[in-house]
């Protein structure tokens, strides 16, 4: 393993020692997704009895917006609040007075995302299958894009979370439970773009989500994977990504100059 391979561990496993023996940390993470997909289970169910082709067809669109967006929530929240532990630890100052770098600290938070993210929404998936019938591999192997895409959107929205964080102190922090709530309308997780007024669809597409629920309505409804949408999500998500890591960088930078990484949180 490379030195900056085990700093990244590190890190990794720093936060990992929290869960080990702590069960409600654990709850946590499976509590909202769990939540989510019963009470929408419930509705998906009085769609589906309504005897009607397209009721049906709207339950099942309506319990895979609900799965991917999880992946998103859980993915933006994963990579937020193992940085916000940090504050809340007064750690910032000693990670970065180790040779941990800038960069494997963003790594290590990725990959804590994805373990958050593989933790509370695994158990939701379950669910769907298990209580409402609802399979969303039936979507084929473009589901694992679908959730790639939406997990490479919530890194893209925590680091501009971040971003204000390290720029505004503990002002900022609750943007990182509520900014996604806020884009969710846009995002056509529930509806196609073309609900949405006119003069709000190009704000909508610039969005990788509503390209990736456009592909998901495609694979549930017509059986036929949507690869421009897809295509489109991918490439939204690699402008993202450069633009808020280019912020998270430069707040960083200025919070390092400023001696902010030591007092950040009070």
């Amino acid at each position: 393993m490379t030195p900056s391979l085990r700093r990244v561990w590190g890190l990794v496993y720093r936060h990992l020692a929290l869960y080990r023996r702590s069960p409600p940390r654990l709850i946590e993470l499976m509590y909202w997704p769990i939540l989510q997909m019963i009470v929408w289970g419930f509705m998906t169910s009085y769609l589906a009895g309504l005897q009607n082709n397209v009721a049906s067809a709207a339950a099942g669109v309506l319990l895979g917006g609900v799965l991917l967006w999880e992946a998103t929530l859980r993915s933006q929240m994963g990579f937020s609040i193992s940085f916000l532990e940090e504050i809340w630890s007064r750690n910032l100052g000693h990670i970065f007075v180790s040779p941990l770098r800038p960069g494997e600290l963003v790594a290590g938070l990725m990959v804590m995302s994805v373990l958050r993210t593989i933790v509370g929404v695994v158990p939701a998936i379950l669910l769907a299958w298990l209580l409402y019938a609802f399979n969303i591999f039936n979507m084929g192997p473009a589901m694992v894009f679908f959730f790639a895409a939406l997990i490479l959107m919530g890194w893209a929205v925590a680091l501009g979370c971040t971003s204000l964080i390290l720029r505004y102190g503990a002002g900022a922090e609750s943007l990182a439970w509520s900014v996604l709530f806020g884009i969710a309308p846009f995002a056509a997780v529930f509806y196609p773009v073309s609900v949405l007024p006119g003069w709000l669809q190009p704000v909508a597409l610039a969005l990788p989500a509503a390209h990736v629920f456009e592909g998901m309505r495609a694979a549930l409804m017509e059986g036929r994977v949507a690869w421009g949408h897809l295509l489109a999500a991918y490439a939204l998500n690699a402008a993202w990504l450069a633009a808020m890591a280019w912020l998270f960088m430069r707040q960083f930078q200025s919070a390092r100059i400023r001696g902010a990484l030591l007092n950040i949180g009070e």
